[in-house]
């Protein structure tokens, strides 16, 4: 009778022991429910987004520390270039890691506009990861968003531009709240890169990468954003290593 009481206990603890450790991360990280910090491990490649407001990064320094891929801001609009783009671009490069640039989808240009833009600005990506447009609400239209089938026309042109250059679909970069109005549907074909720091994606749902915090700390870089965004990758390394462009 002893020992089915003490298999029972033991069983019990294995059954609540996950839960702890997750709560104690919260308690830990603080402040905001954060299980991803757990559930992310189980992805083996992992890899960071940068801007310029992570400053000059040591691309070195972050391959020593396990960045198994990286994305890097690219573009914005019609004619903004990111101020530490070449910097980066270079420097994963140089350092091994797998790369890809990423442009950041304007509601106020014209698709045509943006594809051109980006295109003068990052040139050819052989050997690179395939284009990104990141997509989602920024200024005023958080409380105003544009209307759903110009934003999908827009969009969706830009994507087929950037596809007939570069020879592969684009990925595309979004957040649940953009994702639910405007893609939910209409771009179930395209490759996506899910933005959810605080929950994993939805159950059922297809996604390429998975940007799961926001506030992750490595060495190796200096500018005034103390954080970087930490993602996964579905696949193993042999799967990232295939994405790559010819």
């Amino acid at each position: 009778m002893g020992g089915a009481v003490r298999r029972r206990r033991l069983l019990l603890a294995a059954a609540v022991l996950p839960a702890l450790l997750a709560l104690l991360a919260v308690l830990v990280l603080g402040k905001v429910l954060q299980p991803n910090l757990l559930l992310a491990r189980r992805y083996p490649v992992w890899g960071v987004d940068v801007s310029r407001y992570q400053g000059t990064v040591d691309w070195q320094k972050m391959a020593e520390q396990g960045v198994g891929f990286a994305f890097i801001k690219a573009t914005e609009g019609s004619g903004t270039v990111d101020g530490q783009f070449e910097a980066n671009f270079r420097g994963a490069a140089e350092a091994g890691i797998p790369s890809g640039a990423y442009h950041f989808f304007s509601f106020d240009s014209a698709p045509e506009a943006q594809a051109e833009h980006f295109i003068g600005t990052v040139g050819a990506l052989s050997g690179r990861l395939p284009p990104v447009v990141d997509a989602e609400y920024y200024g005023g239209y958080f409380a105003d968003p544009p209307p759903k089938e110009t934003v999908r026309r827009n969009l969706r042109r830009l994507l087929e531009l950037l596809e007939a250059e570069y020879g592969a679909a684009p990925i595309l970069y979004t957040t649940y709240p953009f994702y639910i109005r405007y893609l939910r549907g209409a771009f179930d074909d395209v490759p996506l890169w899910l933005r959810n720091v605080y929950t994993p994606p939805l159950p059922g749902q297809e996604w390429l990468f998975w940007q799961y915090t926001d506030t992750a700390r490595l060495d190796g870089y200096d500018g005034e954003e103390p954080n970087i965004d930490r993602n996964v990758f579905s696949g193993s390394r042999q799967q990232l290593q295939a994405l790559l462009l010819p």
